[in-house]
């Protein structure tokens, strides 16, 4: 295959410029993407008018007033629930008079509460699909057209490089992150690559939370991750990014992150925080972050969502969901997403990332 290398540029949709109200700021209005709406139900959810679409919001940030009102626009047969305007039981009703391969949509400024179950879970064991959009009063204003911008689906992108990274994750036996002056290397074969690249062939679930992007994995053997590393953030304990003058240096000694020489205070405490509760700060998820629309000038305050940025994450601390060892305990832990500074990552020898760019060979 000849060389390609995945600019920004390359392939995004062109932005429809849209004006959605109402808005809290009435002054306010963005261009927020029809197309990009559009394509995510129907390109990435496959979502087509012989199924029935719920959208549930609440009016509480100014982003999901924005969202609200554009899956409005884009469905309008759709019902439509005001979460706080309706109980527990008249919302989980409706649920019931949907039928599997229906989509619904959730528009959350925090993260919705009915009962004692996870919306997302149980609407998944309904054999729902489900577009979640939570924490999105993290956003701040003038952060809003970025996260609209990392709302586009560019399949040819995302089913052709996801696919293929996952492919050499699972091939491989080391990979090196190198940034200026330090390099990480993971002598181990890797956990099998899970993909959020809005493609569900073979998936038991059709959605999740949005946006998307990204290839991850973690190490088999934990213990053969040794080297340093610089970051650049770091999610702080109120699940924000948080972003020093200059990156921190953290040494990792068999899967341990053991030291972090001149790190600010707010790191500190992150390190202390883990510490208190696990004793030792492990090193665990491996992620390729591939929205273009994240970059390091290019932020939102949300971990979650600033999680997708093109270019690579860990995570640190005992918790992870998708892999369980036995050495860890099923629940509880922290998991802390630190972004990597990272000038090139090679799998098995060969560059993969350079340059903030895929390189797919």
């Amino acid at each position: 295959m000849d060389n390609v290398v995945w600019r920004r540029e390359q392939s995004l949709p062109k932005i429809a410029t849209l004006t959605l109200s109402p808005s809290p700021d009435k002054s306010f209005r963005m261009p927020p993407s029809a197309d990009h709406i559009r394509d995510m139900v129907q390109i990435a959810l496959g979502h087509t008018p012989q199924h029935n679409a719920m959208i549930v919001y609440d009016q509480n940030s100014e982003l999901a007033c924005l969202l609200s009102e554009a899956y409005r626009s884009l469905l309008p047969g759709a019902i439509s629930v005001d979460f706080d305007q309706n109980d527990a039981e008249t919302i989980m009703s409706i649920w019931n008079t949907l039928s599997p391969g229906d989509l619904v949509i959730l528009i959350q400024s925090t993260s919705f509460r009915l009962s004692r179950f996870r919306i997302r879970l149980e609407l998944f064991n309904r054999k729902l699909k489900v577009i979640e959009h939570p924490h999105l009063s993290r956003i701040h204003k003038d952060e809003i057209p970025v996260y609209l911008d990392s709302l586009a689906y560019d399949p040819n992108y995302y089913r052709s490089v996801g696919p293929w990274l996952k492919r050499k994750i699972d091939h491989a036996s080391k990979i090196e992150l190198v940034c200026e002056g330090a390099t990480l290397v993971y002598n181990s074969i890797f956990c099998g690559a899970k993909m959020n690249i809005g493609c569900y062939d073979d998936m038991k679930n059709i959605g999740g939370q949005f946006p998307i992007g990204e290839v991850f994995t973690e190490p088999e053997q934990l213990e053969q991750v040794n080297g340093a590393i610089k970051i650049f953030a770091f999610g702080d304990m109120d699940f924000t990014v948080n972003v020093p003058e200059k990156p921190v240096t953290a040494l990792i000694e068999k899967g341990v992150l053991v030291d972090a020489p001149g790190a600010p205070e707010s790191f500190q405490i992150v390190l202390d925080e883990i510490r208190k509760q696990e004793e030792v700060v492990w090193v665990r998820e491996l992620g390729f972050g591939l929205n273009r629309a994240f970059t390091r000038t290019q932020r939102v305050h949300d971990i979650g969502t600033y999680e997708r940025l093109c270019g690579i994450h860990l995570s640190l601390g005992i918790k992870h969901l998708q892999y369980k060892k036995k050495m860890f305990p099923k629940k509880g832990g922290f998991h802390v997403d630190v972004f990597v500074d990272v000038q090139q990552v090679t799998i098995d020898e060969q560059v993969v990332f350079k340059e903030a760019e895929y390189q797919m060979h």
